[in-house]
C-alpha cells in the first residue's frame, strides 16, 4: 500500500514532502472563489495565508526589507522646462541668445537634486570629475549646474569664500595670458561688459584668506564648452546658469562659501 504523501498530483509529478501537500479538494475550493471573483469583475484582493519559510528553507533567501520611499524633489520656480531656462533673455540692455539645449548633455542642464556634498546649505560646490557646481539648500537637496572647468596644469582647487559678485564685469587678462596671446593686448586696460566678454553675464570673486585667487565662477558666451576642460582655470557657466546662481548668492545674508575639489 502506498503512503498518502507519495501519491502523484494531476500533473504527474510526486509530492514527497508532507510539510507542502496540498489537498486536491482545498486546491479546487481556492480555484472556485478566484473564479467567482473573476467572473463578477471584482477589484479586491484575496486574502491567503502567508508563506513562512520551511525548516528546508533557508531565511537567507527571503528579503524581509522595506524598499522605503524615495523623498520628492522640492519645485522651484526657476527650475521649470529647458526651453524656459535657456531661452533668450533680456539682461541689463543686454540679450543673452537662446541656448540650443538640445546640444547640451542633459546632466549639465540646471536641475534639482539630492544634495552629494554634505556642505551647509548656502554653500557653492565644485566637483572638478563631474564638471558639476552645486548650490546647497536646505532639505537635503541641491540646485546642480554644468560647469566648464580649467585646462590641464591651470585647475584650482581649495575652500575659500566669494568676496562680491559683479553684473556683465569687465574682463582684465592676466599678464601671463596677454604673453600667451599677444593679441590680447588690447584689453590691458580691461574689456568692457558684453555678450562677447570672456566672463559673460555675472562673475562671482573667488578669495581665500582675504586675498584675490584670480579665479571666478562666472558665465561664458561659449556654451558648447560646458562640460570640459576648457577655460584657464575659471569655472564658467552658461549665461542662463550664472544668472540663476547669482541670484541666490545675491540673497544669501552672508559670504557664501565655495568648495573647489
Amino acid at each position: 500500500m502506498r503512503n498518502p504523501q507519495d501519491q502523484k498530483l494531476t500533473s504527474g509529478a510526486t509530492n514527497s514532502e508532507p510539510g507542502y501537500l496540498i489537498t486536491r479538494r482545498a486546491l479546487l475550493s481556492n480555484l472556485g472563489v478566484m473564479t467567482l471573483l473573476g467572473a463578477s469583475g471584482c477589484s479586491q484582493s484575496l486574502e491567503l495565508p502567508s508563506l513562512e519559510p520551511s525548516s528546508r528553507m533557508s531565511t537567507a533567501s527571503v528579503d524581509y526589507m522595506s524598499t522605503g520611499a524615495i523623498p520628492p524633489i522640492s519645485v522651484d520656480s526657476n527650475i521649470t522646462d529647458n526651453s524656459t531656462m535657456y531661452a533668450s533673455l533680456n539682461d541689463n540692455g543686454f540679450v543673452i541668445p537662446a541656448i540650443p539645449f538640445q546640444k547640451v548633455k542633459p546632466e549639465f542642464r540646471r536641475q534639482i537634486v539630492r544634495d552629494p556634498t554634505g556642505e551647509a546649505p548656502g554653500t557653492i560646490v565644485v566637483r572638478l570629475s563631474e564638471r558639476h557646481l552645486y548650490w546647497v539648500q536646505e532639505g537635503g537637496e541641491a540646485v546642480r549646474y554644468g560647469v566648464g572647468i580649467g585646462k590641464a596644469g591651470f585647475e584650482w582647487s581649495g575652500r575659500a569664500e566669494i568676496q562680491y559678485t559683479k553684473v556683465w564685469p569687465t574682463w582684465t587678462p592676466p599678464k601671463e595670458m596677454i604673453a600667451r596671446k599677444p593679441e590680447l593686448v588690447k584689453w590691458t586696460g580691461g574689456q568692457p561688459g558684453g555678450l562677447d566678454n570672456p566672463l559673460g553675464a555675472r562673475a562671482h570673486y573667488i578669495f581665500k584668506d582675504g586675498q584675490d585667487t584670480g579665479y571666478r565662477v562666472h558665465g561664458s558666451p561659449e556654451w558648447w564648452t560646458i562640460g570640459t576642460q576648457a577655460s584657464s582655470g575659471c569655472v564658467r557657466m552658461i549665461n542662463q546658469d550664472v544668472v540663476d546662481l547669482y541670484n541666490r548668492v545675491k540673497a544669501s545674508p552672508t559670504k557664501v562659501p565655495i568648495v573647489v575639489a
